[in-house]
């Protein structure tokens, strides 16, 4: 098979596993360009999950795409030898398998059986959830992050709108961790923890945007993790805040600090809240990911929180 697979559906996945069924050996070409909106090696590393029984590779899109011809010349040479079949579900197939020498299998070509397609994909992710695999829905879903200095309730908003989304949320494992090390008595940071910290919450974001409901609710993220580094080291370290600036987030929304402070065995930090609600300010309003500060009543914080999320256009997001 060979195709651009941008992205991989389940139309391409119900192609490649039709061929797995009839041939010993399945190889899937994934044509890549510079300008791709999706890397060709991301593709790629989305094949191999989704079908793991197929071989799959990458080659620089550079050809004509009507040049049958030469695109089957390049798949000798890329494959070695002829293959003994081209499975396909277009018309392009009958004189790309002419010039190979070989077999075309042509596999639902009406889209009967799975109707999807890349550019629909792309065009509407939201709409075509249901053909997406968990990689693709990791890269699709719209990330809403929740972030505050301490005791704004952040926590509290995340699993709010979760509930209204109808969708999952992931917790702050920062906090996880300080519980971890305040019951072993330890109260000494440094700026390793705090890089594993940011770390293990984006791992935890990727694999709970694979089960999200088009919408994904984060009570903080890495971005949010440089702060906390300031807060508790005195100043940003590189490797915290180079990591942070490739946090994933469509959304960000700030908990106001009017709410009275409340201590949970935790908490350390009421003295400098309000300093640090200015820095979250200040940092939100020097990136550009949208924005949006929610205060007041929890009622009203989430009816705020979705009122931003419908201004943006979100997929399956109520009208507030």
């Amino acid at each position: 098979m060979i195709g651009k697979f941008l992205p991989p559906h389940r139309g391409h996945r119900f192609l490649i596993e039709t061929a797995l069924d009839h041939c010993e050996r399945v190889v899937v070409i994934v044509c890549g360009k510079p300008g791709d909106p999706i890397p060709a090696e991301i593709r790629a590393g989305w094949l191999r999950e989704i079908v793991p029984g197929a071989e799959v590779m990458v080659i620089d899109d550079r050809y004509d795409e009507n040049d049958s011809k030469v695109w089957a010349e390049n798949t000798i040479r890329w494959l070695g030898s002829a293959p003994d079949a081209v499975f396909t579900s277009e018309d392009y197939g009958d004189c790309y398998a002419a010039h190979l020498g070989c077999e075309h299998v042509m596999v639902d070509r009406e889209r009967l059986t799975v109707s999807c397609s890349g550019t629909a994909v792309r065009g509407d992710p939201a709409a075509m959830w249901d053909y997406m695999d968990p990689p693709l829905r990791e890269w699709f879903a719209k990330r809403v992050v929740i972030v505050g200095a301490e005791s704004t309730g952040t926590t509290t908003l995340a699993r709010d709108l979760a509930a209204e989304l109808r969708t999952g949320w992931v917790a702050e494992y920062g906090r996880e961790f300080s519980a971890g090390k305040q019951a072993c008595g330890d109260n000494c940071w440094d700026s390793a923890e705090f890089l594993e910290i940011a770390r293990k919450q984006t791992c935890r974001e990727n694999a709970a945007a694979r089960e999200s409901n088009r919408i994904l609710v984060c009570d903080t993220n890495a971005f949010a993790t440089v702060l906390w580094h300031r807060r508790y080291m005195g100043f940003d370290d590189e490797r915290v805040t180079r990591f942070g600036r490739q946090a994933k987030a469509d959304l960000y929304l700030l908990t106001g600090d009017e709410i009275p402070f409340v201590q949970d065995g935790l908490r350390d930090g009421e003295h400098i809240r309000h300093e640090m609600h200015r820095w979250f300010v200040d940092a939100l309003s020097g990136q550009e990911v949208p924005w949006r500060l929610v205060s007041g009543s929890r009622r009203k914080r989430i009816r705020l929180a979705l009122e931003a999320i419908d201004v943006l256009g979100f997929p399956g997001a109520p009208v507030a």
